[in-house]
């Protein structure tokens, strides 16, 4: 271990606080001249207990004021809830985060003193600082330091305890809040809906009744969902519904667990909807001490899962059996009845040894990287600068600070490297399947470490669909949680699986007083198993399911465009797992969750995090603004070169050096333009509604505009077509030396006398045109005045008239009938006039009249008439008088004249 780094175990302590009363590093940090204003010592909250940083069901037991936080020098109030340890600003009551953690994230917390040393002619004793370290499991290390003299530390440090290690699991958060509005529906519906999509029966929809019923026996040609596990007594730590090949029954599958550690038999995680190749999943044979032990029915199974190859190829397709550990692990598994398979007996198979080291070498990984970040990075827990640290710039070969050593550090702690074993690892195995179509049988020792990491991180590689939020979850319910990842051992999380009425053990070991002691006092407290300098066979926590999450962040990074969710979904995720604020990772199998009735008493992660999505949408930080379906809607195939992992700054760096975090900068800045370019253009799609709505709006008035511009266009014809009759009537009239007057007013007079002397009676008329269908009318007049006179039949006229219309008539016969009855002739009695009718100006005007009748035929019969011009030939046919003399009438000579008879066939 380097010398610039300090053990975060503290199995070294007294080494470490020597350093630091030799050098005085503390005095730095704290300043209590903050503190002069006194505060009252911590207590148990009563008036104080509602603060507003405080969640729902989430209630302070004890609070600490004048706490100063070493890290950042900020002083304030630390409080401890039944959820987190809290750290406020003094005066604001803000959250400060790096000192805000919640419990179940707290891998350790211990209780130090540091000694100052005293000036030289000092006579006064300088008092020694009380600090409490809290290691975290989210990479932070942080140091509060509590007046002297006061019981500040002990109340905080008692109420840790206290609050860790609760007495019944009803007590701890996730049970006393509740589901709440995070409601957690059945995880086995989503489980059974997901086996359905992957034999392709996706239109199926999976239900409680049908898990009750055991109904849910489903197949496809080569795979079937089996029952045999709905009770856990085959195998305890697998799913309720297994995906088995259809060729073998119940009954093997249940001898063929026999052969395999923890009765993890070989199963399928994910089928290859075109080739039929798969991904099968067991732990590690039972070979025995000589390696000898066989099993036909494993055998059988295992053969099974390599299906006839479809298309052009033809025989079977070849099986690769991927072995996550070392060579010399495996090997060294046979002493305790483990082992390998030996490939002469599992027909067309070859056995890939991965060389992905164990669980215990992972933990110390990570706590080697979290000194590292703590010890180089800005806001380190003993309040220095990295780049003062261990000053000397020497030029020429020496060590410039501590950059050099840095980079030294980074890689002995190893945690890279691991994240590349298993990266490489599951890009190996999702080439075979996509390229080869082979199929590929993973496993470690038990089956759920190194195998959850490499069948899903495989999953995710090959399926587009675990590449969406809905999709990722599913992936993790399925391989993760159903499967049997022990989360509440790998993670340190509270064990609520046992009986409610014993304590409940969290750490599942004394942490205690476990750390050496020392000159000065020293005692820690441990909400999880312990330190690196435990027995291997007693600690089972490992972050196994944040290399996991940090693998993801990698393929993130390489593929920004095939994935739904960003970075920030990913630490929001990791965070929440570790908070246990949410029940759906708590136990350690699927069965444990059920018979705590997690999914009933707890609130639900994913609901959690798909309201925060709900609240801004596409925009929120949780969406990957570079997503695009079409651009990897097929397998992700890194090669070799590319998997070159660095650290993940969103959840590396965020504490260490939070400026530096926040590289992810430049996806805000362009999550800002996206936001306001989605503002824009709903906008612009508003503004477009407003112009077509607008377009629609114009085109109806140049609708109706044509349409008026069309009415008018007819009235002008009829007023130009109106004029021209008049013009032509007065020329006719004129022509025989007739007297015509047009009325300026647009009357008429017209005068139907029974002498022949012409004596006349005025009417004053108008005369309209009335279209066909009785709607719009329009309005013309005419000028001319016509007097008509008609006589009755016995009457002989003497008038030259009379013999001009009877000569003319075409349809006159010798004995004085019509031979054109239908034609369009004014009937003068014994006299007939051929005249031909416009009935297009008559039908639509009005006509009347006035009929005084006479007693005697040989009198004249005087006939008043109101009428329009185009009325006369109406009025002819209609009511023929015995004999008619058409007059025009001049109103400014007075003079009456008789119209011509081609004039009277063309006017009517």
């Amino acid at each position: 271990m380097s010398a610039s780094r300090r053990s975060t175990s503290l199995s070294d302590s007294s080494a470490e606080i020597e350093r630091m009363e030799s050098t005085g590093s503390w005095d730095d940090a704290l300043d209590w001249f903050k503190l002069e204003v006194q505060h009252p010592a911590s207590r148990s909250v009563s008036h104080h207990a509602n603060y507003k940083c405080l969640l729902e069901a989430e209630r302070a037991v004890v609070e600490g004021h004048g706490v100063v936080l070493i890290n950042t020098d900020e002083a304030g109030t630390l409080i401890v809830t039944n959820l987190r340890l809290i750290f406020l600003s003094e005066g604001t009551e803000n959250i400060i985060a790096l000192g805000t953690i919640p419990l179940a994230t707290i891998e350790k917390f211990s209780k130090m003193v540091v000694k100052n040393q005293s000036a030289p002619r000092q006579a006064e004793k300088t008092p020694s600082q009380r600090l409490l370290q809290v290691i975290g499991r989210d990479m932070r290390i942080i140091v509060f330091g509590f007046r002297p003299k006061t019981k500040q530390r002990r109340a905080i440090y008692d109420g840790l305890l206290r609050c860790t290690k609760p007495s019944r699991p009803w007590d701890l958060y996730a049970f006393s809040c509740g589901p709440s509005k995070f409601t957690n529906a059945n995880p086995k519906v989503r489980l059974l809906n997901e086996c359905f999509r992957l034999l392709g029966k996706g239109f199926c929809s999976a239900s409680i009744d049908m898990i009750d019923k055991g109904s849910y026996t489903l197949s496809n040609e080569l795979w079937r969902i089996s029952n045999v596990n709905s009770n856990y007594i085959m195998c305890p730590s697998y799913p309720f519904a297994l995906i088995v090949p259809k060729s073998i029954s119940d009954e093997e599958v249940v001898h063929a667990s026999s052969f395999r550690s923890k009765g993890r038999l070989p199963v399928v995680s994910w089928c290859h909807p075109g080739t039929g190749a798969v991904l099968a999943r067991s732990s590690q044979p039972l070979v025995g001490l000589m390696m000898n032990m066989r099993s036909n029915t494993d055998e059988k199974l295992v053969a099974a899962l390599c299906s006839q190859l479809g298309g052009d190829k033809k025989g079977r397709r070849k099986l690769y059996i991927a072995d996550a550990r070392p060579r010399k692990n495996a090997l060294a598994n046979v002493a305790m009845g483990g082992g390998s398979e030996s490939p002469s007996h599992y027909f067309q198979s070859e056995v890939v040894f991965f060389g992905i080291d164990n669980i215990h070498a992972m933990r110390e990984s990570l706590s080697r990287l979290r000194d590292y970040l703590d010890t180089h990075g800005s806001t380190s827990s003993d309040g220095k600068l990295s780049l003062l640290r261990h000053g000397g710039w020497t030029w020429g070969g020496g060590n410039l600070s501590s950059m050099s050593a840095s980079v030294a550090t980074l890689g002995d702690s190893g945690w890279l490297i691991h994240v590349q074993s298993v990266l490489a690892g599951s890009a190996w195995i999702a080439a075979r399947v996509a390229l080869e179509s082979a199929s590929v049988l993973v496993h470690c020792s038990d089956g759920w470490d190194r195998t959850s990491q490499l069948i899903s991180l495989a999953n995710l590689l090959l399926d587009p669909y675990y590449r969406t939020f809905t999709g990722f979850q599913a992936l993790i319910e399925k391989d993760w949680l159903a499967f049997g990842h022990p989360f509440e051992e790998r993670m340190g999380m509270p064990t609520v699986s046992g009986c409610s009425d014993k304590p409940l053990d969290l750490s599942r070991q004394s942490s205690v007083g476990s750390f050496p002691s020392s000159p000065m006092r020293q005692s820690s407290g441990s909400f999880a198993p312990q330190a690196p300098s435990s027995s291997h066979a007693q600690n089972q926590y490992s972050p196994i399911f944040l290399q996991w999450i940090d693998c993801v962040s990698q393929l993130l990074r390489m593929y920004p465009f095939a994935f739904e969710f960003s970075s920030a979904f990913l630490v929001d995720l990791l965070d929440s797992v570790l908070s246990c604020r949410f029940g759906n990772f708590f136990c350690n199998s699927e069965k444990e969750r059920q018979l705590v009735g997690v999914s009933e008493s707890c609130g639900c992660l994913w609901a959690y995090l798909a309201d925060l999505r709900s609240s801004e949408g596409r925009s929120h930080v949780h969406y990957n603004l570079f997503y695009s379906p079409l651009k990897h809607n097929g397998p992700l195939l890194p090669p070799a070169a590319a998997l070159a992992p660095t650290l993940w700054p969103q959840f590396h760096l965020r504490w260490a050096c939070p400026s530096e975090a926040e590289a992810g900068e430049l996806e805000a800045q362009c999550r800002i333009m996206s936001l306001k370019f989605s503002e824009l253009q709903k906008a612009k799609e508003g503004a477009e509604k407003k112009a077509k709505e607008t377009t629609n709006a114009m085109e109806s008035l140049s609708a109706e505009l044509q349409n008026e511009k069309r009415l008018s266009s007819s009235a002008m014809a009829l007023a130009k077509r109106a004029s021209k009759e008049s013009a032509a009537i007065k020329r006719a009239i004129q022509s025989l030396g007739c007297k015509v007057h047009f009325a300026g007013g647009g009357d008429t007079t017209v005068d139907i006398e029974t002498n022949p002397m012409g004596i006349t009676q005025e009417s004053v008329f108008s005369h309209s045109k009335r279209e066909s269908d009785g709607i719009v009318q329009h309005q013309y007049s005419s000028d001319l005045s016509i007097s008509i006179s008609a006589v009755t039949d016995d009457v002989v006229s003497n008038n030259p008239l009379d013999r001009v219309c009877d000569a003319i008539c075409p349809s006159r016969s010798r004995d004085g009938g019509c031979r054109w009855p239908e034609a369009g002739c004014a009937q003068l009695c014994s006299q007939f006039i051929g005249v031909k009718a416009n009935y297009d100006a008559i039908d639509s005007l009005s006509i009347y009249e006035t009929y005084f009748d006479t007693d005697n035929r040989d009198h004249f019969t005087r006939q008043e008439l109101h009428w329009g011009i185009p009325h006369l030939s109406e009025f002819i046919h209609q009511s023929p008088p015995a004999s008619m003399i058409i007059h025009g009438y001049d109103r400014k000579s007075k003079s009456n004249s008789c119209l011509p008879p081609m004039y009277c066939r063309q006017l009517l």
